[in-house]
């Protein structure tokens, strides 16, 4: 069971019980380098490739009002707790949502995952919140500005590590037996909430071994091109914390707001965009073409039409893949960002097959 195998009792310490998850130990296998579409050579019989998210990190919120509290804060609703079969208990649930500000625009992206309670050792509420490691701290700092009189605990989880984990086969998606035997042994183990091509996330104590079955290490940059053309922003150089609006952002496309819950921080002007039923601007996926300068191209460049008009800005990438905030009536025409050596590079514009057929 998966959180059974990290909450086995608490120690005393500071006054209550202290969280320190104790995992099982797990078969240490390695994983092999190799170059297939997500890293890996699928000859080999690995199944799945599994990226290590350094710059990914934990905080947890515990207590019997953490719920709310959280609630009152996200977009979205909170993961319900998962069904259970009668012998096998409710697993681990994962959501997706941001934290806005008073304006209505992105502070943080998180993955929200809900830990059964009945595994807890308090037997109280639990969540994780998944954030881009740089805004750690100022995450810590915005719930605790929020927390006034709450019984809620905010606290950093250091001892996991997250781990994308994506399939070599489309098909493996969804069945993922050989994920889903592993999920006594691991933390939390469970899809990813904003869309099926982002695979499984895998949150565990292990560090450089192979987390699953017929796994191999892939290099987080292959997740991150992976991300890029599936037009999936991530972190704070994908949304600029207070500039990102959720839904230019496709927040609504990645199952990350609810227009029925109750109230939360920034909730009027997302309401009101939804209502309106006009989004103008979105983050598309974008190729560049042609050589792309050593220094690559600068976060929030114009991006121009053939005549010269504003079409949008490039909003970040790796290598020649990235995502660009552009006016949805421009996207089909030939574009082109300025670079610093008075050069210009071309760029294509796609649109994932995975999003709804009115953003096509």
């Amino acid at each position: 069971m998966a959180a059974a195998a990290l909450l086995r009792g608490a120690a005393q310490g500071r006054g209550s019980r202290a969280w320190r998850w104790r995992l099982r130990a797990t078969p240490k296998r390695r994983l092999a380098h190799g170059s297939s579409r997500h890293g890996g050579d699928p000859a080999d019989g690995a199944a799945w490739a599994c990226f290590p998210l350094g710059e990914r990190t934990l905080v947890r919120v515990r207590g019997p009002d953490s719920a709310p509290f959280l609630l009152g804060l996200l977009t979205n609703e909170l993961p319900l707790p998962g069904p259970a079969d009668g012998a096998t208990p409710p697993p681990a649930r994962a959501g997706y949502a941001h934290f806005l500000n008073i304006q209505g625009r992105t502070l943080y992206d998180v993955i929200v995952y809900r830990l059964p309670e009945h595994e807890l050792a308090e037997q109280v509420p639990a969540f994780l919140l998944e954030c881009d490691s740089a805004v750690l701290g100022a995450l810590q700092t915005h719930l605790a500005l929020y927390r006034i009189r709450r019984k809620v605990v905010v606290e950093p989880c250091p001892e996991l590590r997250v781990w994308a984990l994506l399939p070599d086969r489309p098909e493996e998606v969804c069945g993922a037996a050989l994920l889903r035997e592993r999920t006594d042994r691991t933390s939390v183990l469970t899809p990813d909430p904003r869309t099926a091509r982002m695979g499984w996330r895998l949150l565990i104590r292990d560090e450089g071994l192979v987390p699953v079955p017929r796994g191999r290490l892939g290099d987080p940059r292959d997740y991150h091109r992976h991300r890029y053309q599936q037009g999936v922003p991530e972190g704070v150089r994908d949304l600029p914390p207070g500039v990102a609006l959720p839904l230019e952002s496709n927040l609504a496309f990645m199952n990350g707001v609810s227009f029925t819950k109750g109230c939360y921080i920034g909730q009027e002007l997302t309401a009101r965009t939804h209502h309106m039923g006009v989004i103008r601007k979105r983050l598309f996926p974008v190729q560049l073409l042609g050589p792309v300068p050593e220094d690559g191209i600068a976060l929030g460049a114009p991006v121009l039409t053939e005549s010269g008009q504003a079409a949008g800005k490039y909003r970040a990438g790796q290598g020649d893949v990235g995502l660009a905030l552009l006016r949805a009536e421009k996207i089909k025409g030939p574009l082109h960002i300025r670079t610093s050596n008075s050069g210009q590079v071309a760029l294509t514009v796609s649109v994932p097959d995975w999003w709804p057929t009115v953003a096509k």
